[in-house]
């Protein structure tokens, strides 16, 4: 039986980061997945490294603030797979009346430091590029700025810089029990798990549940107390955040974001060059809508829902017949008791349960503050354990995110990329520059484990679909995790979007032809 300090079951973003901030303070961990890292809520956002302007109507400042202190700090870590992004806010007049929007804007512009991204300020929208895929009405408006990020490969960084750390990761491995000892027992956890119909056991000193919107369950039906306790459980509200995608509605390099009647907002987000990502919607589940390991899936009236409150402002109208994908994710969010689901808490709470061998449960959280949530996560069990460890993250690159040796001493995020795509370009002139500037996008840095010795493109091997060469689908198998074409298709790329069905189908049949 093999014997880990922490098991952290859950591979979405929150599992990965304290993995990774575990194993970089020395501890023996063990990642499981029980399907594909980032498959389900961690590849379903709305992708944004933001404080979350809305939240501040509900009084969340903490989270806010906490949010805004992340964000340069995350932009700098991988600026291959985030950069900064302008929002434009078109002013409404039946809506939030204007000092309300200054008054928030100028909260979020300090409730933390700004090292580099600009502040917000008064756009006049009537006779620019900004204003002019919207309606006339709107003329004036706000501009402010917060961050991008490829959410499922955020993921992955973190698993990736977890197992270079000494983490192993199991995907597509279930946990099927996870029995608690007594002091006399050993006073660990003694863990089952099913790997490809094989089952292993395996012993860990202290267990995190993070696995999302199905931690209620998991406690529920899968960890298992000592004899003589029980395991008390907080209660997650199931809230479903859905999206759609459509030809791209606008030419410059801004992001909108929309008031709607019912208070919610919606974005319009540039996306993968072609394209405008539209969301998000707040539909309460069920518990038993994702029962097993089900997707999540768009449903007709939140296309319609979308694509009414889009052509609220936009002057070319948005047709549900427009849209080219979907795609939706549940979000796992505290239930504080608010009436609203779009009301309810973003933050997150760490909860340990009881005296014995430690048991860390991980409720609700953002994309923003996953690093955040992890290093309270590794404080708290390191505490827990009895051996307390120095935190480490705050100052690191992700895989891929030191540029150094391509570019030198870093500057800006945003600009150290385009200066190491020109360095990519210079150090394999034989790229395209789109092929060049998709690989830097995804790799970062460790673009060359992909390209190796390369000095063409035959030596990357066949091109499977277009830009798809055989050394990458290698790759991706090999270092990512990535073992069919739903991994490599759409989540660590979008390449998707932008291929027909024959040239997915020729990228499905490569991968199930080396499939294990």
């Amino acid at each position: 039986m093999d014997h880990f300090d922490v098991l952290v079951v859950g591979g979405g973003i929150n599992g990965a980061g304290i993995a990774r901030d575990l194993a970089g303070r020395g501890w023996r961990v063990l990642l499981a997945e029980a399907s594909d890292l980032a498959a389900h809520t961690s590849s379903s956002s709305t992708k944004l490294i933001h404080g979350g302007l809305r939240y501040l109507e509900y009084y969340e400042f903490s989270l806010v603030r906490k949010a805004l202190q992340e964000r340069e700090l995350l932009l700098k870590s991988a600026p291959h797979i985030m950069w900064p992004l302008r929002f434009v806010m078109p002013h409404d007049r039946a809506m939030r009346p204007a000092w309300m929007i200054r008054l928030g804007l100028f909260l979020y512009d300090h409730l933390a430091r700004r090292e580099w991204l600009p502040g917000s300020s008064g756009l006049r929208l009537r006779g620019s590029p900004l204003g002019a895929p919207l309606k006339p009405e709107f003329e004036r408006g706000f501009v402010y700025s917060d961050g991008w990020v490829d959410d499922a490969r955020l993921v992955l960084l973190n698993a990736l810089d977890a197992r270079a750390r000494g983490a192993e990761i199991l995907t597509r491995c279930t946990v099927t029990v996870a029995q608690r000892e007594t002091a006399a027992e050993g006073g660990g956890w003694r863990v089952s798990l099913s790997e490809a119909g094989l089952e292993r056991q395996v012993h860990a000193r202290a267990l995190v549940n993070a696995a999302g919107p199905w931690a209620e369950t998991f406690l529920r039906q899968v960890a298992r107390p000592a004899a003589g306790e029980s395991l008390a459980t907080k209660s997650l509200r199931l809230v479903k955040g859905s999206h759609i995608v459509v030809r791209r509605r606008f030419d410059h390099d801004h992001a909108y974001i929309f008031q709607n009647p019912d208070r919610r907002i919606i974005f319009a987000i540039p996306y993968e060059g072609e394209f405008t990502l539209i969301g998000t919607t707040d539909v309460e589940l069920p518990d038993e809508a994702i029962a097993g390991f089900a997707k999540a899936e768009i449903e007709a009236q939140e296309v319609v829902y979308l694509c009414e409150q889009a052509s609220r402002y936009f002057k070319e109208p948005l047709r549900p017949d427009q849209v080219l994908w979907t795609y939706a994710g549940v979000r796992p969010l505290l239930d504080d008791a608010s009436g609203d689901a779009s009301a309810v808490t973003r933050d997150y709470l760490l909860e340990t349960h009881g005296d014995g061998a430690p048991l860390l449960s991980v409720w609700g959280g953002k994309i923003t503050t996953f690093r955040k949530l992890a290093e309270d996560a590794a404080d708290l069990l390191g505490e827990m354990l009895g051996d307390a460890r120095p935190a480490w993250t705050a100052a690191a690159c992700l895989p891929g995110g030191d540029l150094s040796e391509w570019i030198g001493a870093p500057q800006r995020p945003d600009r150290d990329f385009e200066r190491f795509v020109q360095a990519l370009q210079a150090r394999h002139a034989y790229l395209p520059p789109a092929l060049a500037r998709r690989l830097a996008r995804a790799y970062g840095s460790r673009v060359d484990l992909l390209l190796g010795a390369a000095r063409s493109l035959a030596e990357l091997g066949i091109e499977v679909a277009p830009g798809l060469f055989e050394a990458e689908l290698h790759y991706l198998r090999e270092q990512e995790w990535a073992l069919d074409a739903d991994a490599v298709l759409w989540r660590r790329s979008k390449l998707g979007l932008h291929y027909s069905e024959a040239q997915r189908a020729a990228v499905a049949a490569w991968m199930a032809a080396r499939s294990r």
